[in-house]
């Protein structure tokens, strides 16, 4: 259709066409689209240069976390690499550090804000990077779910439980509803501790996860869980079927893990004789089932640096790290591969490139204060005791 048919039908684009198009920002979501200032040309061949001298410029006012998931173009100005919840806590232990520029998602730098003193100030290169998983569950979306909860009669006996992959609203309803927070490393810990609170639990935003650790590390079985669908009434669920589940999943999921597939595993068995299959727990559970190895990204990391010289990997998880840990190993004689043939890159977490990076801490040098991530008080308040309750844990 051309742009005269369009105008002569008087079609108006949606608020969400808008913000894909980038001309919109919707600022319940994670997906801002707002970069104020001018970026440097990505083809500039100063920016390796620039970037270094306004670290340096910057000293022990500036600290920068770098997440496991960043391009190498990126990480080599980081102070520290790790998970989000690591690097939040990270930022939280230097204190003298009055800019915090966390090369991440926009979650990990609200929770980088939440852990953080008020003196400090969490930036965050580009609004535009944040994830898909956390924009899957918006507050609203979830006092509707616990409003279904109520007229099933089951409210009381719920606990929920919130991945780190969430945006502080919901991270806020956990703590306010009695529940805690989980990595993928400790899943398992958090939903014992759940189930010794109340009789369900109403995971979030990840169903994978959740699925994959009640399953697989807590003996439940398939039929004990049941998806929350937020764009269908009720959750597309009758009150039987919430009464009934021990595990009320929410319909969320990894754009990046959630593509890896029991044909992915298949393949690559047949192409390399004798691999070994290592993905994340945001995968399908067909795919974790099929896998050798299931862990967080650090235990993927550490499994590879115990892996012995010439043993053959296949990694279901982002592709920036697994390039990197490829590169480090191959001195080793290991052999990492990517689990899919097709590249896959998180693509809001390679929104934080050079340009972007130079920009900011360009700006900070020169003492303009740019992309301030802040999350409110009472926001604040409740997200961190639900972050607390999970510090707790045994």
């Amino acid at each position: 259709m051309t742009t005269a048919q369009t105008q002569e039908l008087d079609v108006q684009p949606t608020p969400l066409a808008l913000l894909l198009l980038g001309r919109e920002a919707d600022p319940r979501s994670e997906r801002g689209v707002e970069c104020p200032g001018d970026l440097p040309s990505p083809s500039d061949p100063d920016l390796v240069a620039r970037a270094r001298a306004a670290k340096e410029k910057l000293g022990d006012k500036v600290f920068v976390l770098g997440h496991h998931y960043q391009r190498d173009e990126v990480i080599q100005f980081a102070d520290v690499t790790g998970d989000s919840f690591k690097l939040a806590k990270d930022a939280a232990a230097r204190p003298e550090a009055e800019y915090i520029v966390f090369c991440g998602v926009h979650f990990m730098a609200e929770s980088a804000d939440i852990l953080t003193s008020d003196d400090q100030k969490v930036v965050l290169p580009d609004l535009a990077a944040g994830c898909s998983m956390a924009d899957m569950a918006t507050a609203e979306q979830v006092a509707e779910c616990w409003d279904a909860l109520n007229e099933a009669g089951i409210a009381e006996q719920v606990v929920p439980v919130s991945y780190m992959n969430s945006s502080a609203d919901i991270k806020a309803f956990t703590g306010k509803h009695g529940g805690t927070i989980c990595t993928s490393s400790n899943a398992k810990r958090a939903l014992d501790w759940a189930f010794e609170q109340g009789e369900k639990v109403l995971f979030l935003p990840d169903q994978h996860l959740g699925r994959n650790t009640a399953v697989r590390d807590m003996g439940m079985t398939l039929e004990d869980c049941v998806v929350y669908n937020p764009h269908r009434p009720n959750g597309g669920l009758t009150p039987e079927e919430l009464r009934g589940a021990k595990m009320i999943l929410w319909r969320g999921h990894c754009s990046v893990h959630g593509r890896f597939s029991l044909d992915s595993v298949n393949d690559v068995r047949e192409r390399i004789p004798g691999v070994n299959v290592l993905v994340h727990p945001e995968c399908k559970h067909e795919v974790v089932a099929a896998a050798d190895h299931v862990g967080s990204t650090e235990y993927i990391i550490k499994a590879l640096e115990a892996a012995p010289a010439g043993s053959k990997w296949a990694i279901g998880t982002e592709l920036n790290l697994v390039r990197r840990l490829a590169n480090r190993f191959a001195a080793e004689d290991k052999e990492i591969v990517f689990l899919d043939k097709t590249v896959c890159f998180c693509s809001t977490m390679n929104r934080i490139d050079l340009p972007h990076l130079v920009w900011t801490l360009e700006s900070l040098a020169e003492g303009t204060l740019v992309n301030r991530i802040e999350v409110d008080k009472e926001t604040e308040a409740f997200a961190k005791l639900a972050l607390e309750r999970m510090l707790a844990l045994p």
